[in-house]
């Protein structure tokens, strides 16, 4: 078999004391103390974070801000992205999919698929063990890496596998999804999920691991920006009009992010809502998102039903792809959208955590956003944002956005909450911690 060779990302070092400058006393202690710990566990060892695209989602982002500040405390800290033809990709997006209760294409999950998994996570492996030495740390994240667990640890490596997705509810699709997974799931010496209700019963309970998400508050995507410049680079996308007030989503071109679905809602409620509120609906350049093989398909959705609105709606009404060739600007403009934002959606149909949910917070934004997933540990309804029952339901979706857009009061009592609970629960000190405490009891464990 031919060895594939992968793509590390070079992530620069970032000072963890730029990041303790925002934490009260007790979480700066905790933060030191937990660095400390972390160089005594690990020795001299090496951490691999290995994912499957270097931007276009969370986990790219969380990664970068993860291992920047890792290597900043002192760890040997490594980011290896996996190769894949399209075959590959469409597959582990249809496993996305299934995780998240979905049946995505439809496509089959048979033996000529796992034929097509293991061959391709096959070609990683020797350019993999080359570089990992035994006794390192291996971190896999999401369906696309989870067959690697079992040759690296027969390697010799200390292995999490990360499970980024999920859902509360279980059918038929989440179980295909997991038997599919299963034997490479169960090679992994521990697991990481967002939610307890995201676990499948099969799944050993002592090697399990809850570790939700996190933003870095100083990273281009989140720190403050000066009011001047988040008018000046939204007035340079050109999109709408400078003084519109914007109702904003931001995600991935992805069927269950719902792009179509906000859409249509806002385009079909446009006479109920203020004359000066515009939509905007932006998400990555589908080309730049290699691992994600639905994104053009679902931006060429929105866009038909863009275009059959009549011109008058259609001014209203924006669609914008955003460049991935320079990751920072892609977080720059992204940020200052945020800033920009009169309310801020996330109408998923289902959702492993949704990050933009806690940058919005972030930067006090009013979010209205679906009670699914992991977006209902971040929002406390009537506090800290608005949450949506029904998914599904558009014409509700809508008179909550449009609540907060004619209470001025209200939008400015949910910005405050909302940065408040980021702060409490979702910055990336808590993050780093947590993971302290992982390689703690992973070492304990070979050691024992």
């Amino acid at each position: 078999m031919t060895p594939c060779v992968m793509r590390e990302v070079t992530v620069a070092p970032m000072a963890l004391d730029r990041l303790a400058t925002l934490l009260l006393p007790d979480r700066r202690e905790g933060l030191a103390e937990a660095v400390a710990r972390g160089r005594a566990a690990l020795a001299g060892r090496r951490v691999w974070n290995v994912n499957s695209t270097a931007g276009g989602g969370g986990v790219a982002e969380m990664l970068t801000t993860m291992v920047a500040y890792s290597r900043g405390g002192g760890a040997d800290a490594r980011w290896l992205v996996i190769e894949g033809n399209p075959e590959f990709f469409v597959l582990t997006k249809r496993i996305h999919n299934l995780l998240h209760g979905s049946p995505g294409d439809g496509g089959p999950t048979g033996p000529a698929e796992r034929a097509t998994y293991e061959q391709t996570l096959g070609q990683q492996v020797e350019g993999l063990t080359s570089l990992v030495q035994p006794g390192d740390v291996v971190l896999l994240h999401d369906p696309q890496t989870a067959g690697l667990a079992g040759a690296l640890r027969d390697h010799g490596a200390h292995v999490a596998w990360r499970c980024h997705v999920g859902t509360d509810a279980r059918n038929a699709e989440t179980e295909r999804g997991w038997a599919f997974l299963e034997p490479y799931v169960r090679a992994a010496p521990a697991t990481i999920f967002t939610r307890r209700t995201y676990v499948p019963d099969w799944m050993d309970q002592d090697s399990l691991w809850l570790i939700p998400p996190s933003i870095d508050p100083l990273s281009t995507k989140n720190r403050s920006l000066p009011p001047q410049d988040v008018v000046a680079t939204v007035q340079r996308l050109r999109i709408m009009p400078a003084d519109a007030r914007v109702v904003l989503q931001v995600s991935r071109w992805d069927r269950l992010k719902d792009m179509a679905g906000v859409l249509t809602g806002f385009a079909d409620h446009l006479g109920e809502m203020p004359e000066d509120v515009h939509l905007l609906l932006a998400g990555p350049e589908p080309a730049g998102v290699s691992d994600d093989p639905e994104s053009a398909e679902v931006r060429g959705l929105c866009d038909e039903i863009w275009s059959s609105r009549p011109a008058a709606d259609r001014r209203r009404l924006h669609l914008a792809s955003l460049p991935m060739d320079d990751i920072d600007e892609n977080a720059h403009i992204v940020n200052a959208l945020q800033h920009h934002a009169a309310v801020v959606v996330q109408k998923s149909l289902a959702e492993g955590f949704g990050l933009t949910v806690a940058e919005a917070m972030w930067k006090e934004r009013p979010v209205v956003a679906s009670r699914v997933g992991g977006i209902e540990d971040q929002i406390v309804d009537g506090e800290s944002g608005l949450l949506l029952d029904d998914p599904t339901d558009l014409d509700g979706c809508m008179r909550l956005v449009r609540e907060v857009l004619v209470d001025a009061g209200l939008a400015a009592r949910l910005g405050v909450a909302a940065r408040e609970r980021v702060r409490d629960r979702f910055l990336v000190d808590r993050h780093l911690r947590q993971y302290v405490e992982l390689f703690e009891a992973m070492m304990s464990t070979a050691t024992g």
